[in-house]
């Protein structure tokens, strides 16, 4: 079992003790997110069954609404875990991108710019965006997506499918 970052213990799929931050979304402007490669995990800070928007309130990259129907939405729910969605943030080719380029990618992408950063896009068609939290963890840039992969595959093999967030392992 981890320690959830509000208390409580959740399933051991993701050891969450290995993760700093825990901020909402509103707050990463204003938090220190390191800027080396890592993943990150978004997680609800309740168990309190999810309320879904009919619209997505992110932006529409390249023009696209990716609004999914609320039906869906709940088909995907994952009711026995508050992890919702883990993602990963390479340095890129000038070693400058990171969790602090990535982060803030994905917060602004959920506040309606045209970002690019769809993955994980179902996080915002929750009424209460708002106050999901967001962990990270440092990692060299080769272990970034390799330790993404092992963090989603652990996920699925705990509760037979992916994260309600993440589009694929």
């Amino acid at each position: 079992m981890s320690k959830h970052p509000n208390g409580g213990d959740l399933p051991s799929e993701i050891d969450l003790s290995l993760f700093s931050g825990w901020v909402r979304f509103s707050e990463l402007p204003s938090t220190d997110v390191p800027r080396g490669p890592g993943v990150y995990v978004v997680v609800r800070p309740t168990d309190t069954p999810p309320q879904f928007l009919d619209v997505s309130p992110a932006g529409h990259f390249k023009g696209i609404d990716r609004t999914e129907p609320v039906a869906a939405l709940q088909d995907r729910w994952v009711p026995e875990s508050r992890v919702i969605y883990i993602g990963k943030a390479n340095a890129g080719k000038t070693g400058r991108r990171g969790l602090h380029v990535r982060l803030s990618e994905y917060r602004r992408y959920g506040a309606g710019e045209p970002v690019a950063h769809t993955g994980g896009r179902r996080v915002w068609q929750r009424a209460d965006h708002a106050d999901l939290l967001v962990g990270w963890r440092e990692t060299s840039d080769t272990d970034a997506a390799p330790t993404e992969s092992a963090m989603i595959a652990a996920f699925r093999d705990h509760h037979g499918r992916l994260p309600f967030a993440n589009g694929r392992l």
